[in-house]
């Protein structure tokens, strides 16, 4: 019977009901008395020299109130990157300075060059075009193969354009190369993983505030981590003191990872209004954020899989070219090492691995974390180099994949995390029967009968949550602790306020949060406040992203709610005249056990703040309890999907017919919001294998830098999806037992669809094509093969 309170409960979202009439607040939404308006004026060239920028005509303007170069910036740091990863050789990797503003140089198209601060946007807009800037164009270095294979450089001090050259782990490579030298097979597959942009609901924005009376800064943002970003700005770039330094992430639309990071728009407008006296306001429109926004994935792999006889794996080995772009954004160098590296187990107990990651600038913009950060990157090359094998083994895909699944937890990988539980065969036997993979023949007969080719394609996942404990990620590199905090403040009448410094942009944390609050103190889910994301209210806190929330920022709230009731008990006890060991804690009430004696959840409340009868030389008065959770270990969610898919071998057209996704997230809070989640980034994650990719010409200019290039899906390219998240092995390690659902499906779709592509054009013997497979690509793959076809 399905629960209607609580944890396990379908509550509706209670931040729906502000959204959906328009009363939302968004940082664009927020206007300031006296407020400017700031516009940048972005490079048009991917590389170039700047010999000089005159700023008379554009100072002269009508509105303008002040321009701002380079030289305004000298005194503050660059945009720091908050993540340092060592190389192969034992050396820092390469950190060239991030400017504010670009000084001397721009390095990729959107670089800010100069802003223009004035009365209204199309003032600054307009004076912005009379800025002369003297810019000689350089060579750009756009293609990954190309920037490391000498010549031209994006920096000074990376004259080969690595970041790093890094090995995991190290001491494998001589096994690893042995057992693929000496496999009975080897299955080798080279792919890419496709370039995109995140391209969240709301684009970014920033409003800078100063209060000179008592040197307080405010910035107002759409952010993901507010404290980290007051973390970033102020020690790092402006040197302004945390106490003096507030950041304010109010209703964010969307971010995907790309409003992780520390931008120089909010650096910018924070440092603009104390040197103006007046908030100061950015808003961006879509042009600039596809050349701004941190892009995602852009990886180039090669992968060997050696097998015995049997096709069990013996070892994988994989080579990847990582594209930083031209600076490194906030988390950039984890996302293709330790985000990556640590998921090439993938479900399976292959004994040995190897990988060799290069990270390289070039002249584009910069590559962060997106939708599930390193682990797609991962799965896909795992899952597109099995289902390789499979075919080249002629073992049926998912019996392949049953006869190297782990089936033994928790489980020690090759690659230095340990899975604390899980059940791959579970979630596979419920994606086949939900595919109804049995009747596929019928089905792929019947389009063959109308001309169209019908694939079915499989794929496993396991995605690595949390990024925690704080002690491991920084020997990793990490260079900011990832645990969560939370403080539960119970009020007088009985109410109850959860300050979180988990952030909430569309997962429903409003809603999951106070159920978990109400599960566990019996109390209704509406007298519960949700309040997070300002740096001035709530403790310091890491901040959504990893799926991290529940798992991470939910348990900090658990520890918090039991050192309430903990207390709570006390006062009952001592209001009762009973032992404390007798005090029983159920539905909201506080009993006596063997009695009929009880108080309710108010009545103890009301007890802790008006303490006429209270054990006040003992306790303290109030009920107010802080905790800071880190995990002893990631969560490993996983699952298993299928796609179904029809090609038209005329068109290369390809129609997702179906698609059935079984998952693991451990126990699950609100069914209805974990299905809207999967349905999420099922869209995000076939998205990119069908449609989305951004492209750059040889000179590095952005040729799909607006939504008439760079196609999204909608919803009538994608079927309905069907959502199994029953076979639950709960996580042992987190008091809710949670895994993260929030990346999921964006992580097992692009190798679920191009597996079924792959599957529809298999007598054509094409092995593979890469992402995103639109139908030009599809059909000229067909028409290449079509002689080979023919002859056989």
């Amino acid at each position: 019977m399905a629960k209607d309170f609580g944890i396990g409960a379908s509550s509706k979202r209670r931040e729906d009901k502000r959204f959906l009439t328009g009363t939302g607040r968004y940082t664009d939404d927020m206007n300031k008395p006296g407020q400017a308006y700031v516009h940048f004026l972005r490079s048009d060239m991917a590389s170039g020299r700047i010999n000089g920028i005159d700023i008379a005509a554009a100072e002269a303007a009508p509105g303008v109130i002040k321009v701002f170069t380079s030289r305004d910036f000298e005194a503050v740091g660059g945009v720091p990157c908050g993540w340092q990863v060592t190389d192969r050789h034992g050396e820092p990797m390469k950190e060239p300075k991030h400017p504010v503003l670009a000084e001397g140089f721009v390095r990729h198209v959107g670089d800010p060059i100069a802003a223009v601060v004035a009365e209204t946007r199309a003032q600054a807009r307009d004076a912005a075009e009379l800025i002369e800037v003297d810019l000689e164009e350089l060579p750009a270095v756009v293609n990954l193969r190309a920037a490391v294979s000498g010549g031209t450089a994006v920096h000074p001090e990376a004259p080969d354009n690595l970041c790093y050259d890094w090995d995991f782990p190290a001491e494998s490579k001589d096994a690893v190369d042995e057992a693929i030298r000496n496999a009975h097979h080897v299955t080798v597959l080279e792919l890419v993983n496709n370039r995109l942009v995140a391209n969240p609901m709301e684009p970014r924005a920033a409003i800078g505030e100063y209060d000179a009376a008592d040197d307080q800064h405010t910035l107002w943002t759409t952010s993901q981590n507010p404290h980290v970003i007051r973390l970033l700005m102020g020690a790092f770039v402006l040197g302004i003191p945390e106490h003096k330094l507030r950041v304010v992430a109010p209703d964010v639309g969307g971010g995907f990872g790309s409003k992780i990071y520390h931008y120089a728009e909010e650096a910018f407008v924070t440092l603009a209004a104390k040197v103006l006296n007046r908030p100061v306001k950015w808003t961006s429109d879509r042009g600039e954020a596809f050349m701004s926004d941190a892009h995602g994935r852009d990886h180039v792999c090669k992968v060997e899989l050696a097998m015995d006889a049997e096709g069990h794996f013996l070892a994988l080995r994989s080579t990847t070219l990582a594209n930083m772009g031209a600076y490194l954004s906030t988390f950039a160098p984890c996302i293709p090492t330790w985000l990556h590296g640590t998921l090439l187990a993938g479900n399976y107990k292959t004994p040995l691995i190897f990988t060799n990651v290069r990270a390289v600038f070039t002249n584009t913009v910069p590559v962060d974390a997106y939708r599930g950060a390193g682990r797609p990157e991962a799965t896909y090359l795992i899952e597109r180099t099995v289902d390789k094998a499979a075919r080249e083994m002629g073992i049926d895909p998912a019996e392949l994949r049953r006869r190297n699944f782990i089936t033994q937890f928790p489980y020690q990988t090759p690659v230095a995390v340990e899975y604390d539980s899980g059940d791959y065969n579970a979630t596979l036997d419920k994606v086949l029967e939900g595919s109804d993979r049995a009747g596929f023949e019928a089905r792929k007969a019947e389009s063959a009968s109308r001309g169209k080719l019908r694939g079915y394609g499989l794929a496993h996942y396991i995605e690595a949550c949390g990024i925690a404990p704080s002690s491991l990620v920084g020997a990793l590199g990490a260079r900011a602790g990832l645990y969560e905090a939370a403080t539960v403040r119970v009020n007088p009448t009985g109410s109850i306020s959860v300050f979180t410094g988990s952030h909430s942009h569309g997962q429903g944390h409003e809603t999951t949060f106070a159920q978990v609050v109400a599960d566990m103190l019996g109390v209704p889910e509406d007298s519960i406040d949700i309040v997070h994301g300002d740096t001035n209210r709530v403790p310091f806190g890491m901040g959504t992203y990893g799926s991290r929330s529940l798992a991470v920022g939910g348990s900090a709230i658990v520890k918090s709610v039991d050192k309430i009731v903990a207390k709570a008990k006390k006062i009952a006890a001592h209001l009762l005249e009973a032992a404390e060991s007798d005090i029983t804690f159920e539905n909201g009430q506080f009993s006596v056990q063997g009695t009929d004696k009880s108080l309710a959840w108010g009545e103890v409340c009301l007890a802790a703040y008006v303490p006429h009868k209270y054990p006040i030389e003992t306790l303290e008065p109030g009920l107010e309890e802080t905790s800071f959770y880190d995990p002893a270990n990631f969560t490993y969610p996983s699952g298993a999907y299928a796609c179904e898919v029809e090609v038209d071998p005329e068109t290369g057209k390809v129609e997702v017919l179906s698609f059935t996704a079984a998952d693991d997230f451990g126990n699950v809070v609100n069914p209805m919001i974990v299905e809207g989640q999967v349905h999420g980034g099922l869209a995000q994650g076939l998205g990119q294998a069908l449609m989305e990719g951004c492209v750059y010409d040889e000179n590095g200019q952005l040729i799909t830098a607006s939504f008439m290039d760079y196609a999204m899906p909608l919803a009538k390219d994608l079927p309905s999806f069907t959502v199994d998240n029953s076979a639950c092995t709960p996580c042992t390690h987190n008091p809710l037992g949670v895994k993260g659902c929030g990346e999921a499906g964006a992580i097992g779709s692009p190798p679920a669809l191009v597996n079924a592509v792959l599957d529809a054009l298999s007598d054509y013997g094409i092995a593979h094509i890469d992402m995103p497979l639109t139908p030009s690509k599809v059909w000229a793959a067909i028409d290449a093969a079509r002689p080979a076809a023919a002859a056989e």
